[in-house]
């Protein structure tokens, strides 16, 4: 296992929509393996493929932080049925947007279906921060942040310190291609 970089805001590839996985190898099962290493070295609860610079649906989610005991999981093609219940606000943060957290309005529980890493698939309806999460990789596999979801007040505030992360990460990468 690798612990792999993690893209920043300003990173092209965060913006673009993740491709559908149609092979379930032993390749998929080692990115899984790096994303959650890459995760937990991070100390984030959950990471998208495009967040490391890959292009297939899939992310995961430390499920261990939400319910003690759990493995981290791995969801491939993940889509989001059905989301229900009262939008409730809470602070993410984000391991591509380094030190700015935000209240994001979600909805308090979604339907997912997914397929695993052998490619079986599964429908889970999920609440709370399993669903906060999931909404939130989601979101990133589809190119959106969670600051996209903010006011625009909020995020002409936040604008500085954006630009100044997207500054950097194309920085990074204009050195990486050195």
């Amino acid at each position: 296992m690798a612990v792999l970089a993690i893209r920043k805001y300003g990173d092209p590839i965060l913006r673009k929509k993740a491709i559908k996985v149609a092979e379930f190898d032993a390749a998929l099962q080692q990115a899984a393996a790096n994303m959650i290493e890459t995760m937990q070295a991070a100390k984030g609860i959950g990471l998208a493929a495009n967040q490391v610079g890959q292009t297939h649906a899939l992310c995961v989610v430390d499920v261990g932080l939400i319910t003690e005991g759990a493995p981290p999981q791995a969801f491939v093609n993940p889509v989001i049925l059905q989301e229900s219940g009262k939008e409730v606000g809470y602070e993410e943060g984000c391991l591509s947007i380094p030190d700015v957290n935000e209240e994001v309005m979600r909805k308090e529980r979604i339907l997912i279906r997914y397929q695993d890493l052998t490619g079986a698939e599964h429908e889970q309806e999920c609440e709370g921060t399993l669903a906060r999460v999931l909404q939130h990789e989601t979101d990133h596999l589809n190119g959106v942040f969670f600051v996209d979801r903010l006011s625009p007040l909020r995020r002409k505030l936040l604008s500085k310190k954006l630009k100044a992360i997207a500054e950097e990460a194309m920085q990074e990468l204009r050195q990486n291609r050195r």
